[in-house]
This record gives structure tokens, C-alpha cells and sequence, in this order.
């Protein structure tokens, strides 16, 4: 019998379940009203544009499309976004891009080429679980800055930098959600997307910009890029069609300066070589043929009802003394309640009444927001999510003294 733990790497030695994933499998009995998940509606899915555009790929191009693909991506994609990243101020070209299997993947090959064991990663505190998780199995140490009403404070980023600089250390890159972030919902305003570039210049630290969500905006003025609002090429951005499109079909993008980019080439072609190339012409024909805007506006209104909806049920279920942010779009917010309370502890409570949320300290890196949990409006019906509320508020009253 082999030990098989004597022989493992020490990178997968740190690799551990997605704790959203494992909470999934205990949400899917179809009793169970699940606000776990970063789902998106299945009503949100374009079933006939996609049916016609799969359809004209293989009577088309279907040898192309059903044989390997480069590694960078098919071109009509490439150029589709590089027509929309024009649109957001951004000085791209087709070179600019590379194709990955969805967001989750570039974020693992951000760790790949980026981290040694024992390097710093500065993040949001809290900050998407994914992308702690890909950082961490390569060896990363995380600072987390706490944010205040508009984000990361760039005076605690600068004040952090130089602690680290006092041990002879400096950050691998600033890792950032600037649009409704993932957990909290948070939008950094631009003053602040440029006080933190302006750090990151300084001390010539890369900033990884994490954007998923940023076409789902139900209520102010879209906020500038930071791609768009740096000129020394230190900002990559990493988007994907996940929540906007489809997650099926599991189509994401870096964007960088192309010495940066090339590293991201050569690491996907030891990982998959190439994206689907069949997946890829869809998604670049959904977008020429306007598909993709015509759907997104109906996305928005359909999550905008959701949140608004999510949060009138707060207001009437939840007991005094717990709060929730107020995101401007997006598919999650960030609930706190008194600091007595676990979230642990409410999550299994809350399974007995049928009901499913993430608890949020597996966001905060320093192990905190024990007394926090997210919750996703996309998925569930407005019905339906406002007896999970319900059901939660009843759950939270029950463990508060």
C-alpha cells in the first residue's frame, strides 16, 4: 500500500474543496432554498440565440470548430472584445487578450506564474474564496486590508507595503474586485481605483483587477477601469462570460502588456493547451450579432428586481442589530450580524429550517467575519427567496441573546 500523502507535492498538499462547492452539495435537495451559490438564473440563459449560432458554427466552420485552437484564442472572440474594451477607455489590441477556461483558470495560472512558496499577496479583507484558494496552493502568504465605504484605503496599501519592505519583502501583485465585489458588493469609486494605482506605480507592484461583474450594474455611473486608468501596463484584468453569458460554457480572458501575457501563454499550454474552439466562435458570433447587449439589458432588470426584493425582505424578516450592504449591482451582498454569533453555528441552524447561505469568514483571509455570511440574489425567484428570508430571520433570532 502506498502512502500516498508521503509522495504528494506540496502544492496539493495545501489544495483543499472549495468550501461554496461543498456547501453546494449539501444545498441541492430540492427542499433546500439555497442563497449559496453565485448562480445566475437559469431565465437568464439566451437558449434560441445560442441553439441558431451553434447551429450556423457547424455548418460553417465546423472542421475549425471542432479541432485544437491556439492557445491565445479563436479571433473573432479576440476582436469582439477588444471592440468592447475600446468602449471602456481601454488601449487594447487582439495581442492584448488570451482565451482561458473561464476566470477560474486564469486565476490559477496568475498563481503559477507569479508566486513562490512563502511570497505576499495583498487582497481585500473579505475577498473572493476562488482566488485565495488558487493563490494559496502555489504558497502564498495574504495581507487582507480592510475596506472602508469605497474599498481598499490605499494609505493602509502604501502603510502595508512598507512594513513588508522592513523584512526585506515586497508584494507579488494587489489583488482587487473593483466592481460589486464577491462578497461584500462594494464599487470602488474612481478617485479611489486611481489613488491605488498610483501606489502600485510607486512601488512598481502589479494590480490582478478580478471583473465578472461589471456589465451587471443596476444603479449609478460606471466607474473607469483600472486597466483603462493605468499607463505603465502594471494592471491585469481578468473577465469572463460566467455570470453575464453563460457558466457552461466556461469562457474567461486575461488582458495585460504583452511581455506578462506571453508568461500566461506558455502556462496554459501546460495546463490545457487551448480552450474550445467551438465554445469560443459561439460566444464571438453571440457578440457580433449584438446578442449579447440585447441580453444583458434584461439580465440587469432581472437582478435588480432580485436584490431589491432580497433587501425589502431583510427590512421585514431580520432582527434589529443585523446590517447588509447595499450593492449597486452584481449578483451578491454581505450580511453582519452581532459578533456573538457564528456563522458556523447559524449555518446548521439555518439547514434545519431548509435554508443555505456561505458563511462568510471563508472569504477573510486573517480567518475573521465569523459573524458575516453571503448571500446570492441571482438564483432563487422572488417568492421563493422571500420564504428562505423568512425562514433565516427566524434562524438568526433564534441565537441572539
Amino acid at each position: 500500500m502506498i502512502d500516498t500523502n508521503s509522495i504528494f507535492s506540496e502544492c496539493a498538499k495545501r489544495m483543499k474543496r472549495s468550501a461554496i462547492r461543498e456547501c453546494l452539495k449539501l444545498t441541492q435537495q430540492p427542499d433546500i432554498i439555497s442563497f449559496a451559490g453565485g448562480l445566475p438564473s437559469p431565465t437568464s440563459f439566451p437558449y434560441d440565440e445560442i441553439n441558431e449560432i451553434a447551429k450556423e458554427v457547424i455548418e460553417n466552420e465546423g472542421a475549425a470548430a471542432l479541432q485544437y485552437g491556439t492557445t491565445e484564442g479563436e479571433n473573432i472572440l479576440r476582436d469582439e472584445l477588444v471592440k468592447r474594451y475600446i468602449k471602456e477607455g481601454c488601449n487594447v489590441t487582439r495581442d492584448n487578450f488570451v482565451i482561458t477556461t473561464a476566470s477560474q483558470q486564469s486565476l490559477d495560472l496568475i498563481g503559477k506564474i507569479f508566486i513562490d512558496e512563502g511570497d505576499y499577496v495583498i487582497c481585500e479583507l473579505p475577498s473572493y474564496l476562488g482566488g485565495l484558494n488558487s493563490f494559496k496552493i502555489y504558497g502564498a502568504k495574504f495581507i487582507g486590508i480592510e475596506p472602508d465605504e469605497q474599498g481598499m484605503n490605499p494609505d493602509v496599501l502604501e502603510q502595508k507595503i512598507l512594513e513588508l519592505a522592513k523584512i526585506g519583502k515586497k508584494p507579488k501583485f494587489i489583488y482587487i474586485i473593483p466592481d460589486f465585489q464577491n462578497p461584500a458588493g462594494i464599487t470602488m469609486p474612481n478617485q479611489r481605483r486611481k489613488e491605488i494605482i498610483a501606489v502600485a506605480q510607486k512601488y512598481g507592484i502589479y494590480i490582478v483587477e478580478d471583473s465578472p461583474y461589471r456589465e451587471i450594474r443596476f444603479e449609478g455611473e460606471p466607474q473607469t477601469m483600472l486597466y483603462a486608468l493605468d499607463n505603465q501596463g502594471i494592471v491585469i484584468t481578468l473577465g469572463t462570460f460566467s455570470k453575464s453569458f453563460c457558466p457552461g460554457f466556461r469562457l474567461g480572458w486575461i488582458i495585460a502588456n504583452q511581455d506578462v501575457l506571453e508568461k500566461f501563454v506558455q502556462a496554459k499550454q501546460t495546463s490545457d493547451l487551448c480552450t474550445s474552439a467551438y465554445l469560443q466562435k459561439i460566444a464571438g458570433h453571440y457578440l457580433q450579432k449584438g446578442y449579447f447587449e440585447k441580453n444583458i439589458g434584461r439580465i440587469v432588470d432581472e437582478y435588480k428586481a432580485k436584490r431589491d426584493n432580497i433587501i425589502r425582505c431583510f427590512k421585514k424578516y431580520f432582527p434589529e442589530g443585523v446590517t447588509w450592504t447595499h450593492p449597486q449591482g452584481g449578483l451578491f451582498l454581505l450580511v453582519t450580524m452581532p459578533e456573538y454569533i457564528d456563522s458556523d453555528d447559524l449555518f446548521y441552524r439555518a439547514l434545519e429550517e431548509k435554508v443555505a447561505f456561505v458563511q462568510g469568514y471563508t472569504f477573510f483571509c486573517d480567518g475573521g467575519g465569523r459573524n458575516t455570511f453571503r448571500m446570492n440574489f441571482s438564483f432563487t425567484d422572488e417568492k421563493t427567496a422571500e420564504e428562505g428570508v423568512k425562514r433565516l430571520g427566524d434562524a438568526i433570532r433564534s441565537m441572539m441573546k
